[in-house]
């Protein structure tokens, strides 16, 4: 709980002193601007593991599902394939060598940081995703990096928002008014205990909507740490990362600030929403050990299908990558006239 109190609103910039900001601008600033968190050479890869670098089995199966994508859209020749949040074309590489022959694909990754050398050439770069295509969009582990405010409920039950300076140091801002409070009333009601913390979702619903909209046709998936509205953390999810480890959230650029997606305000109508475990199984990947009489009558293959059956697992697992949401979105082709 934060005891000190300023009047000020916390999403409007920083106050007289130029040192406190939103916590949703001061991230924007730590991760994307000048020198940024995201922007720097090593890219996510080089601070923590997602389910792309766990497993090419899970690029595998994002391949399945954009084959079961393209067989429902009739196979077009301009099948799109977008990952937004690409990091540096992981994802993309992976999905790319695992497609069936035959299989025409135009691939876009959505990244801010620049195009990483030595990138597949079919690869295309951009900042944002293509308007206008059909197929797959991909985004994982992309929402819990869409930056957000916090609030936090003052000793008079009243939600305000929270002012944080580049060294980490929290203080209380303005009440939460308008559309953010109408969002957390609706998603995230926080009570009038002092000291309760939710981080506002707003933005992230607005961006996947925006994301979603590109597509004429297909399908759309979040994949991300989620929580639901019957089970809000008390206290929120705001963390950050360096080199694998989890430390204080610091918006000085040095470390990923990022917190849990509340993915049932992101679903548009329509939206069917699976845990990574179950949407994994969905696509072939169960993490069932191999019969033991494989051992003998082909030792190579069970040794394969065994380190296979040790990856699946890893990806779902619970209380682990298992237990990520999967947010499906399917968009169902214009029909003219």
């Amino acid at each position: 709980m934060i005891d000190a109190l300023d009047k000020s609103h916390g999403s409007d910039g920083p106050d007289a002193s130029g040192e406190w900001l939103g916590w949703r601008e001061a991230t924007e600033r730590a991760l994307y601007g000048p020198g940024g968190f995201y922007l720097r050479p090593e890219g996510p890869a080089g601070h923590f593991r997602t389910s792309v670098h766990a497993s090419p089995l899970f690029a595998s199966a994002v391949a399945r599902l954009l084959t079961e994508t393209a067989d429902a859209l009739g196979r077009p020749d301009d099948l799109a394939l977008v990952d937004v949040g690409a990091g540096r074309g992981e994802l993309l590489t992976g999905v790319l060598a695992a497609l069936p022959a035959g299989l025409k694909v135009r691939a876009y990754a959505v990244e801010r940081a620049a195009r990483p050398a030595g990138l597949d050439p079919r690869i295309e770069w951009a900042a944002e995703p293509p308007a206008g295509v059909s197929g797959l969009l991909f985004a994982n582990e992309w929402l819990d990096n869409v930056p957000v405010d916090v609030a936090e409920v003052d000793p008079d039950g009243v939600p305000r928002h929270v002012l944080v300076r580049a060294d980490g140091e929290e203080r209380l801002g303005g009440p939460v008014t308008g559309a953010d409070a109408e969002w957390l009333a609706r998603w995230w009601p926080l009570g009038a205990e002092p000291g309760l913390r939710g981080e506002i979702g707003r933005p992230r619903d607005e961006a996947w909507a925006r994301a979603v909209a590109t597509l004429d046709a297909g399908l759309a998936v979040a994949v991300d740490y989620a929580h639901a509205r019957v089970g809000r953390p008390l206290f929120g999810t705001l963390a950050g990362f360096r080199a694998g480890r989890e430390v204080r959230p610091v918006p000085d650029g040095t470390c990923d600030i990022t917190a849990h997606v509340a993915l049932d305000a992101c679903a548009l109508p329509g939206a069917e929403l699976l845990s990574q475990r179950d949407a994994l199984r969905n696509l072939g990947v169960s993490g069932e050990r191999p019969p033991l009489s494989l051992a003998s009558s082909d030792p190579v293959a069970y040794v394969r299908a065994l380190s296979a059956a040790g990856e699946s697992a890893e990806l779902t697992a619970k209380n682990g990558l298992g237990d990520f949401g999967w947010l499906l979105q399917r968009v169902p082709a214009h029909h003219q006239g």
